[in-house]
């Protein structure tokens, strides 16, 4: 599985357009996603103090467009090693390879320190 985080809107969104897209797609050409040991470090790096997120398990053999496995993108961040390689993916999201979508709710401190169950 890898994991993509968005607001609850935007996965709405995707349910009525019958696929998932994100801004990246537009400027930077991809989705980014993560592993589950990533995940967390992204989370506190990008979305602290969102209080609107769901996290996307993907099945990888499920997603059509093409699935790239690529250093870090965009600017640097904590935790974040440009040695580590993220899944990023050249299309829009099919959303038959939605496995599961969970609720992510952050800590009283506005960051994460576990995955939802």
């Amino acid at each position: 599985m890898i994991l993509h985080i968005t607001s609850k809107q935007d996965w709405a969104d995707a349910q009525v357009n019958g696929e998932y897209t994100a801004p990246s797609l537009v400027s930077e050409g991809f989705i980014h996603c993560s592993t589950e040991k990533q995940i967390l470090n992204v989370a506190n790096a990008f979305y602290r103090g969102r209080t609107d997120l769901v996290v996307l398990n993907l099945a990888e053999d499920r997603i059509k467009p093409e699935v790239k496995w690529e250093a870090p993108a965009g600017p640097p961040a904590e935790n974040i090693s440009e040695a580590d390689l993220f899944p990023h993916v050249y299309g829009p999201i099919n959303l038959d390879a939605v496995a599961s979508v969970l609720d992510f709710p952050p800590d009283a401190d506005g960051g994460w320190s576990s995955l939802p169950v």
